[in-house]
């Protein structure tokens, strides 16, 4: 009789898999299955993680022309997914200090990636139980951080996102807006006031417009801060995300650009559009220099 085989099957990879990117890694994140396959939903998730890996990679290989040890800060980073997958391809072989911290308010799942961290070896990944606007403040957290990221960080943790990455400095931001009904909001309140009796309030007189409007003016105010504080702005669509609506891409890099237009730009949206009380959100370069002064004295 013979003996049956009982030495273990090699996994053959599905060929979305990046050549050298960690099997365990995709088990744990439960991306691959036990036996190295892939479900409609796992491929749809790889499918969103690498193509934005696309976009990021060159922007991490001109931090490190510039110095050694890249500073990235994800927001709302929930289970990690894209923190892992970029520790593991590009950061895993490097020994310079290089860091990606993840910022979440869930603690179970900061617990969780923590743990998956250290059982992977992954020294340079931090993860810490706080909200974006904490952050800001938190001093576990570098003075300048060189890339930030916030993907479907939801309601104005994508705005808290851009003021942490001004105040850090940071060289370059990957932005992927989720829903904020502030702006929509404050465009419903003033809707019966002086601007009432401009033709342009048709654009979001029922309430539907108004909630689309309101999206659409926060991602164009958004740039235009970005562009006054000396940024140069690209805006695509994230190819692949094809089973979201939310699939706008924003891609900020500093560049020291001219502020005096962009600024001049959104204090004009604001005032057109009857939202001047959101001057302090969407804040030009010269706003925030006069409320430092203010502090100051």
């Amino acid at each position: 009789m013979k003996r049956a085989d009982t030495k273990p099957q090699a996994i053959v990879l599905p060929p979305e898999v990046r050549p050298g990117q960690s099997v365990e890694l995709l088990q744990e994140l439960h991306i691959l299955t036990r036996d190295g396959k892939l479900n409609q939903d796992s491929r749809r998730k790889l499918k969103q993680v690498y193509h934005l890996y696309q976009f990021i990679e060159p922007l991490l290989k001109e931090v490190q022309q510039d110095h050694p040890g890249v500073s990235l800060v994800d927001h709302g980073a929930g289970k990690s997914y894209l923190g892992f997958i970029l520790y593991d391809l590009f950061f895993k072989g490097l020994d310079d200090g290089s860091h990606i911290y993840g910022i979440e308010t869930r603690e179970e799942l900061v617990q969780k990636s923590t743990e998956l961290a250290r059982k992977l070896g992954f020294p340079g990944m931090s993860f810490l139980n706080l909200s974006v606007a904490e952050s800001t403040r938190s001093n576990q957290l570098p003075e300048r951080i060189d890339i930030v990221t916030a993907l479907h960080a939801c309601n104005t943790a994508t705005d808290d996102a851009i003021d942490f990455a001004l105040k850090k400095h940071a060289k370059f931001m990957v932005l992927v807006p989720c829903c904020q009904a502030e702006v929509a909001s404050v465009l419903r309140k003033n809707k019966g006031k002086d601007l009432g009796k401009s033709a342009l309030t048709e654009i979001w007189r029922h309430p539907l417009h108004t909630r689309e409007f309101g999206s659409q003016v926060t991602n164009v105010l958004r740039c235009l801060q970005l562009e006054a504080h000396g940024y140069q702005v690209n805006v695509t669509e994230l190819v692949g995300w094809e089973h979201s609506m939310k699939n706008e891409l924003i891609i900020a890099s500093y560049k020291n650009l001219p502020r005096k237009r962009p600024t001049e730009r959104l204090q004009e949206v604001l005032a057109t559009l009857g939202l001047e009380e959101m001057g302090e959100r969407f804040y030009s370069e010269k706003l925030a220099e006069a409320e430092t002064m203010s502090a100051a004295e």
